[in-house]
C-alpha cells in the first residue's frame, strides 16, 4: 500500500449496467479510502454513463457512505447506456453522447473516473481511455465472466440465492413427482448455473458453453425414473443453446429465440415433456438473483476492490481494471479485458466433478 499523501484530486464514481449485490460496499470503500487516506474529493455520477452524458452528479461525503455496506442496489443508480453505440443521439446543442461525456468530465475537473460494471461497462471504459480520459475499472457482475479476473463481486450472493431456490424446488418436485426446470442468469457464460447446479444437487445442468441435446436430457431423466427417482432438477442458463443452434450467427439465433414462447427454460421444459411425457414445471429466477443484501464474501471482495482502485487513482495508474488473481488484487489493462467474455472451459475441474457425481450436461 502507498504511504504518501497525494495532492488533492477529484475522483468520479459511476455504476453501470445491471445492479449487483456489493455495489454499495465497493462505493463505500472506494470513496472512504479516497476521502480519508488520500484527501481526494469524490463525485458520484448518477445513473451510470447516462449521468455523465447529462451531467447529473453529487458530491459524496461521509454522510452519504454511512450505513450502505449491507444495502443492495446502488446509491448512485445505474443504467445500460452505451454511448459509443448511440451514434444518432444528439443533445440540444447538437453534441453526441461521447462528446458530452468528455465535456462533462472536463467540466467536473475529474482527475480520474472509477467505473463499476461488467463486460459492457468495462468495454466502454476502455473506449473512453482511447478518448483521453483517465479511467479505473472495478469488476461487478453476477455472471463472473470478466476476463483476467478470478471472481467478481455479486457472484457469490447470486449463487446463494440460486442455490436456495434449487433447495426449495427439491421439496415440491419430490412431493409431486415432477421435473423442475429452473432458469438461472448467464447470457454468454454458465458460471452461475454451473456453481448453483452443483451446490443445489441439480440432475441436469445446461450452460451456454455446452450446447444441449434434448435426447440426452430425456434419456437421463427416463433412466432416473426407471431407478425409482421420480423427480429431477434441471438447471438451465438463460443463454443456453441447443445443438441445432450452436453454429447459428447472431441474427439467426435471435430469430430462433423470437419464435419461442417464453424464455429458454420454458422451451426446455416443453421439450422434456414431449420426449418423456413426465410432468414438468418451470421457475425463472430472473432479477431475484440481483437483489437483496450482499453476502459477507461479496462485501469483503467489493471492499478490497474499492480500496485497491483508490490506491490506483492516487498512484495515477489509469487505464486499468482492479482484478482478483490468486487472491491478490492487481491491475490489468482495460484493453485486455474489453469486449471479451470469460467462459467456462470444457476441461474445468467443476465440470469433471459434476460428471463424476452423475450430473448430465446433455452435450
Amino acid at each position: 500500500m502507498l504511504s504518501f499523501m497525494t495532492a488533492k484530486k477529484r475522483l468520479g464514481i459511476l455504476t453501470s449496467g445491471g445492479d449487483a449485490p456489493g455495489l454499495n460496499a465497493a462505493i463505500r470503500a472506494l470513496a472512504r479510502t479516497a476521502l480519508n487516506r488520500y484527501g481526494m474529493e469524490v463525485i458520484g455520477i448518477e445513473q451510470g454513463y447516462r449521468g455523465l452524458i447529462e451531467n447529473k452528479y453529487r458530491i459524496l461525503t461521509e454522510h452519504d457512505l454511512s450505513g450502505i455496506l449491507a444495502r443492495g442496489g446502488t446509491i448512485l443508480g445505474a443504467s445500460r447506456e452505451k454511448p459509443f453505440k448511440d451514434r444518432g443521439w444528439r443533445n440540444a446543442e447538437g453534441s453526441g453522447a461521447v462528446d458530452c461525456i468528455k465535456k462533462n468530465y472536463k467540466h467536473l475537473r475529474l482527475d480520474c473516473l472509477a467505473v463499476l460494471g461488467g463486460n459492457g461497462s468495462q468495454t466502454t471504459a476502455d473506449l473512453l481511455v482511447k478518448e483521453g480520459l483517465h479511467i479505473i475499472g472495478i469488476p461487478k457482475t453476477i455472471d463472473n465472466d470478466i476476463m483476467y479476473n478470478d471472481m467478481s463481486f455479486g457472484f457469490h450472493t447470486a449463487l446463494d440465492i440460486a442455490t436456495d431456490a434449487i433447495d426449495r424446488l427439491h421439496t415440491t418436485a419430490a412431493s409431486h413427482n415432477r421435473i423442475m426446470v429452473i432458469e438461472i442468469m448467464g447470457h454468454k457464460a454458465g458460471w452461475l448455473t454451473l456453481y448453483a447446479g452443483i451446490a443445489g444437487g441439480s440432475d441436469v445442468i445446461i450452460i451456454p458453453e455446452i450446447p444441449y441435446r434434448i435426447e440426452s436430457i430425456a434419456a437421463h431423466l427416463q433412466e432416473r425414473s426407471k431407478r425409482g427417482k421420480d423427480f429431477s432438477i434441471v438447471a438451465v442458463a438463460e443463454g443456453a443453446v441447443s445443438i441445432d443452434e450452436k453454429d447459428m450467427n447472431k441474427k439467426a439465433l435471435k430469430e430462433s429465440r423470437q419464435a419461442m414462447v417464453g424464455s429458454i427454460g420454458y422451451r426446455v421444459a416443453h421439450e422434456i415433456e414431449n420426449f418423456t411425457h413426465l410432468d414438468t414445471r418451470v421457475t425463472v429466477l430472473g432479477y431475484l438473483q440481483r437483489g437483496g443484501i450482499p453476502s459477507g464474501y461479496d462485501r469483503i471482495l467489493a471492499t478490497r476492490f474499492g480500496t485497491a482502485a483508490a490506491e490506483f487513482a492516487a498512484a495515477e495508474r489509469y487505464g486499468v481494471m482492479a482484478a482478483l488473481q490468486q487472491d491478490v488484487i492487481t491491475a490489468v489493462p482495460l484493453s485486455t479485458v474489453a469486449d471479451k467474455v470469460k467462459k467456462v472451459p470444457d476441461d474445468h475441474p467443476l465440470i469433471r466433478t459434476a460428471h463424476d457425481i452423475g450430473t448430465c450436461f446433455a452435450g
